[in-house]
């Protein structure tokens, strides 16, 4: 992506978002507890490095939670509803726990059945418990693909830890708790209560677990100024920027290794959100990647197609694993529920330019080159090639995975189904063979020649050029150089034999390509 860079901090900033929505909290706590912990950690006398670990572990404590989601919905139904309201639960105390049970069974079923849901859940409740290693083995393995070394994967390990040795799994207790996880709990815990409630009601719980969950000196810190440290909080703004200028120790600009790496962990992250999502979104993202090179995308723009390929369903960790293991149609009030993951996966990424312009991408996996797609109902006019590219893929894609409604297709029933697609109008013909190939199979269609030979990219630009954009607006839009982009317009002027944006516009107009992008047989001469 030209002239566009981030830090390695802004990519777990992402993350911790990402982790919000697993988590069901509002958005940014993640973000909230950072500024709380970091502001803690230094008020505590920790050294530089022990802040840095703070900092990061506050943004990852829950990197490991969608490796609990499946069986904590199999048993409460509706996992998301569960730890929405599971942020200040003393998970220590079986009465509070009890209590819990029968509430979150009151508010997840009808009055008639109650009594078979409870008894469904205390009878399962200890498989809730027993994912716990699972949910610190994940984090681990998750940290380690971001690149953190031992120490910090240490601290993941124990953010479930308490202060007398009656957290999970129970290892460690007391001064053993390394600092920056004492210090994380009690942001954790002070933020929670404080959105549940208010400052008084932080203040309360934290004083009531210090010496049990919390450490009693790192309760005490955030004892003697509760209203400074959770100012951040109270605030209306987003925390974003405050959270990106807070780290300790800020890095230089993440490298090209180091961003695959941790975008392709973001991809393990989201599909341990369902068995059936297994290699889901590393798959969908080397076969679109794939495509893009087949369809003679540049470099730049076929790296942007995979990194978009390993984020497109992120936004799958706010919707509960009971939806997407759903074993057969799903209800109205559920579908509204998938609707939303595009949505949710464009919230995320929607807060710094590099992260912003793979969103675009990736948040567009769903729409269809007709409009009938999601979540924007966009057209294909409005769909870079990149989108169309990725759309394809994880269609044909996600047709070779097996779900719990169906088995997986056939390759060759896959491929079918896709051109059924394209012959409906909903995908792009172009794109759709471009997969095809790169899958290995036979493309039957003959590709539509475009206007006046145009290719792919010189299509997206004329549109541009068409809506009025300037040379540097398209440069931003698609990612690639102002010069690149003069060059491309001189070439497209020379082939549709006009010298103007006007007679590039009436020309756009003459073969619909502001509505249609040019590249469906339905839509070219």
């Amino acid at each position: 992506m030209i002239g566009v860079v981030v830090r390695w901090s802004e990519l777990m900033a992402a993350i911790s978002l990402a982790t919000d929505l697993g988590m069901a909290q509002p958005l940014e706590s993640g973000l909230a507890t950072c500024l709380v912990a970091t502001a803690l950690a230094d008020r505590l006398g920790l050294d530089v490095a022990a802040r840095q670990r703070t900092y990061h572990l506050s943004l990852l404590q829950h990197i490991g939670c969608t490796a609990a989601s499946t069986q904590v919905a199999d048993v409460m139904g509706d996992e998301l509803v569960m730890r929405a309201y599971a942020g200040t639960l003393d998970f220590a105390d079986k009465r509070a726990m009890f209590a819990f049970l029968l509430s979150h069974v009151a508010r997840t079923n009808p009055l008639l059945a109650r009594p078979a849901a409870f008894a469904r859940a205390v009878a399962r409740g200890g498989r809730v418990t027993a994912t716990v290693p699972d949910v610190c083995e994940a984090a681990q393995l998750l940290g380690r693909r971001c690149g953190y070394d031992e120490r910090f994967l240490t601290d993941l390990g124990c953010v479930l830890e308490y202060w007398d040795g009656m957290g999970f799994p129970g290892a460690v207790r007391g001064e053993a708790v390394p600092p920056p996880v004492r210090v994380v709990q009690v942001a954790s815990l002070a933020v929670a209560a404080h959105r549940a409630a208010d400052t008084a009601g932080a203040v309360e719980l934290v004083r009531a677990r210090a010496g049990h969950q919390l450490g009693p000196g790192e309760a005490a810190a955030f004892l003697d100024d509760p209203d400074g440290l959770l100012a951040p909080v109270a605030g209306g703004a987003s925390l974003w920027d405050e959270v990106v200028a807070a780290e300790p120790v800020p890095g230089p600009p993440a490298g090209d290794a180091e961003i695959d790496r941790t975008l392709r962990a973001v991809a393990d992250f989201v599909d341990l959100k369902a068995p059936c999502l297994a290699n889901h979104s590393s798959g969908v993202a080397a076969l679109a990647a794939a495509a893009a090179a087949e369809l003679g995308l540049a470099a730049a723009e076929v790296t942007a197609v995979r990194r978009a390929g390993w984020l497109h369903d992120l936004g799958r960790v706010g919707v509960s694993s009971a939806v997407w293991t759903h074993p057969g149609p799903l209800t109205p009030h559920q579908w509204e529920q998938v609707r939303l993951h595009p949505y949710y996966t464009d919230r995320v990424l929607d807060r710094t330019p590099f992260l912003r312009r793979l969103g675009a991408i990736a948040s567009a996996h769903h729409e269809r080159v007709d409009g009938s797609g999601y979540f924007r109902g966009a057209r294909a006019g409005q769909l870079p090639v990149a989108a169309r590219v990725l759309a394809a893929a994880d269609k044909y894609h996600a047709m070779t995975e097996p779900r719990p409604y169906r088995a997986a297709f056939p390759p060759a029933d896959a491929a079918r189904y896709l051109r059924n697609e394209v012959d409906a109008g909903h995908l792009d013909a172009a794109a759709a063979d471009a997969v095809l190939r790169a899958a290995g199979q036979p493309v039957t269609r003959r590709r539509s020649a475009a206007p006046a030979g145009l290719t792919p990219r010189e299509l997206e630009i004329l549109q541009c050029v068409a809506r009025g954009l300037s040379i540097k607006q398209i440069a931003r839009e698609l990612s690639i150089a102002p010069k690149t982009v003069d060059g491309h317009i001189q070439r497209i002027y020379a082939k549709v034999g006009v010298s103007s944006r006007a007679g590039a516009t009436l020309f756009a107009i003459q073969h619909d390509l502001l509505l249609a992008g040019g590249e469906n047989g339905e839509n070219s001469p």
